[in-house]
């Protein structure tokens, strides 16, 4: 190698990416050879030079990436559709870029008057995921306060932020110390913040703030575009709406009005639902079939029934045939994919004659179910009624009390109404008095001997009276029995074959609550094997069964059906064994449902991942604190909890879903115990 020619080695150097310090061997190996001090200040010469094209070169590869990533967001953007996974893409490629452990998103809430965490990447801690911090609380609620960058290399240490409790705790279970923030700005206002945090002393350059800054700007772009998408949608649905009415309303009134008069006639003559049918059948040139509410398309009659319009769906057109909030069923027109407006308000009116036919045959219906209401009351309230005088009466009404039964307790939820109020949650077992209704000998709302004098506000009567006709209706359809009490209704209903008491409190409601179009909560007993043999259980299972319709109130399930072994650990209080049978089953079969699928794991991959758990709870849920009991590196400690998550479901860490997997985890304990 000639003395004039220094640069060589470093051009090979440069060519192949190697390390910086590799720039340093040709030096050594020149003095080591005895190279003249020219040829070593040669050298040294070409080694800075080298070194400073590397460096560009570096910068230059950095920039191309970063440039690249912007890129990809701002087409991420051009085609929204999502707007959680755009920002979920923002978090993640702006942690890559910045090569930190973690990267978050948090959004102002201006209600609140605080921010919350919005977007994670890289968190394993569920206190630390749920933060909400004040403005100027916080490196965080500082940035959303100022509309200014901040960066702390230690964060516990920097006394430029307002230490709180709470998020210095959500801080210190992430395991965080470097934090840089900016702001996400809509012109002049602060949206959220966008924050870059390792879990290390780290000082951040400048370089990489105006790069997060980048991408704060595109995800504030991204959150205005998907506000200003959803106003663009409602304004065009609404103008699609006038727009219509406007185009179909001269001719749809006149023809409307003829074709009514017509249905009426028919009805005045004696005629049926089915009468109607074929009537509109014959005019429309199709097939018109009327169905009972609970085989009905749910979601099209709910469309219906909530604009007064028949809808399309798919190939047929609905028309929801309802009264006084009361749901019937519906008229289903077929072979007519395209319905002019004229023919629509035909089957719309035949909708409502439908409705007055079948409100007459209500009240035809209504002294039978007086009947049912008043055996179920001597069901509850006098179980040592004769059992064959109990069949006899139930045979007329052509139920079977020998046949497997559940008790269903139904109220109707209105909002904001707690467990007791009126609407079937009150206090008190079978016969019981409880909003003004107490076990009503006819089993109608507020007519029983028993009603008191001073009854419900008429918005709850008129809720009760609704849900005592939909339930009625639905008893002597399904062959039970049904009757007002204590503020709300009990149901008697045969158990089908290969359905559980779950799965029927889920039905009832989802049928109760399309009949009445309202929240309608229902709470199951386990079944009554023959109540007519053995009627003193049904009180038993009325009262398990109210317990579950509490229960679902205090969890804030309303709305939805459900039995004792729905609940999960609460279910084991609620369940009552009638029997004095079955405790250990139904903690084994509770265990199993909970964690069942970690301790598979464990036994077939001779994994930790159940001692993991109980020492993460132990821990306060802290992975720092949990490594240090499990003498195991943090990063383990994510990976096993990943591992949890991805058997157990996303929402195994809320507090709901926490109290059960620690329970389920001190039952299996204990058992192990006792097999050993």
């Amino acid at each position: 190698m000639s003395d004039d020619q220094p640069e060589t080695p470093y051009l090979e150097l440069l060519a192949r990416g190697a390390p910086a310090e590799a720039y340093e061997r040709p030096v050594l190996r020149a003095r080591a050879e005895g190279a003249s001090a020219a040829r070593l200040a040669a050298l040294e010469r070409a080694k800075l030079l080298a070194l400073r094209v590397r460096g560009e070169l570096e910068g230059r590869r950095r920039r191309e990436a970063e440039l690249s990533a912007l890129f990809e967001t701002a087409h991420d953007l051009a085609g929204l559709r999502d707007l959680d996974a755009v920002l979920q893409a923002i978090v993640q490629r702006a942690r890559s870029l910045l090569g930190t452990e973690v990267a978050y998103l948090t959004l102002n809430d201006p209600r609140a008057g605080d921010t919350y965490m919005r977007v994670t990447d890289g968190s394993v801690s569920a206190r630390f995921q749920q933060l909400r911090l004040g403005m100027g609380e916080g490196l965080g609620g500082l940035v959303a306060q100022t509309a200014r960058p901040y960066v702390t290399e230690s964060y516990f240490d920097d006394e430029r932020f307002q230490h709180t409790r709470t998020i210095d705790a959500g801080v210190t279970d992430e395991g965080l110390v470097a934090i840089l923030g900016v702001p996400l700005m809509l012109g002049s206002g602060v949206i959220g913040v966008l924050f870059a945090a390792d879990r290390r002393a780290r000082v951040f350059e400048r370089e990489q703030l105006a790069l997060l800054g980048s991408f704060a700007a595109h995800a504030a772009v991204a959150i205005d575009t998907a506000n200003l998408l959803a106003e663009t949608r409602s304004a065009l649905a609404e103008l699609e709406a006038a727009n219509e009415i406007i185009r179909d309303r001269s001719e749809v009134i006149e023809r409307a009005s003829e074709v009514h008069d017509r249905l009426t006639e028919l009805v005045l003559r004696g005629g049926g639902v089915h009468d109607v049918a074929a009537a509109v059948a014959e005019v429309l040139s199709g097939t018109v079939e009327f169905v009972e509410a609970h085989t009905a398309p749910a979601a099209a009659v709910d469309r219906s029934r909530a604009d007064g319009h028949a809808v399309r769906h798919g190939e047929d057109w609905i028309a929801a045939v309802s009264a006084s909030g009361e749901l019937f069923g519906a008229l289903v027109l077929r072979g007519h994919p395209r319905l002019d407006p004229m023919d629509q308000r035909t089957l719309e009116r035949a909708a409502v004659v439908t409705s007055l036919l079948q409100l007459a045959r209500r009240s035809a219906d209504e002294a039978e179910q007086r009947v049912r209401g008043e055996l179920l009351d001597d069901l509850l309230d006098a179980p040592d009624r004769e059992p064959r005088l109990l069949r006899e009466r139930a045979a007329r009404l052509r139920a079977d009390l020998d046949a497997p039964h559940v008790v269903l307790a139904a109220g109707i939820d209105a909002p904001g109404a707690a467990p007791g109020a009126a609407g079937g949650g009150g206090p008190g077992g079978p016969g019981g008095a409880s909003g003004g209704v107490s076990g009503s000998g006819s089993g109608e709302p507020g007519n029983g001997p028993r009603a008191r004098s001073a009854g419900p506000p008429p918005d709850e009567a008129a809720d009760r009276q609704r849900l005592w006709s939909a339930a009625t209706h639905l008893a002597a359809t399904r062959h039970g029995l049904a009757a007002a009490r204590d503020g709300g209704t009990v149901l008697l209903l045969p158990l089908a074959d290969g359905e559980g008491a779950d799965a029927l409190a889920r039905r009832t409601a989802r049928q109760l609550g399309t009949a009445v179009h309202a929240a309608v909560t229902v709470g199951a007993s386990a079944p009554v094997s023959a109540p007519a043999a053995r009627p003193g259980e049904v009180a038993s299972a009325y009262a398990e069964a109210r317990r579950c319709l509490d229960a679902l109130r205090v969890l804030g399930r309303g709305g939805q059906g459900a039995a004792a072994e729905d609940f999960g650990f609460l279910g084991l209080l609620l369940a009552g064994s009638r029997d004095g049978t079955g405790d250990a089953a139904r903690v084994a079969g509770f265990v199993d449902r909970t964690i069942g699928a970690v301790v598979d794991y464990d036994a077939r991959r001779g994994t930790d991942l159940v001692r993991t758990l109980d020492a993460y709870f132990a821990s306060g849920m802290s992975p720092a604190r949990t490594k240090d009991e499990l003498h195991v590196h943090v990063n383990t400690v994510a990976q096993r909890l990943e591992r949890v998550g991805r058997l157990l479901g996303p929402d195994w860490q809320s507090p709901s879903r926490a109290l059960e997997v620690q329970l389920a985890l001190r039952l299996h304990g204990l058992a192990s115990a006792v097999a050993r």
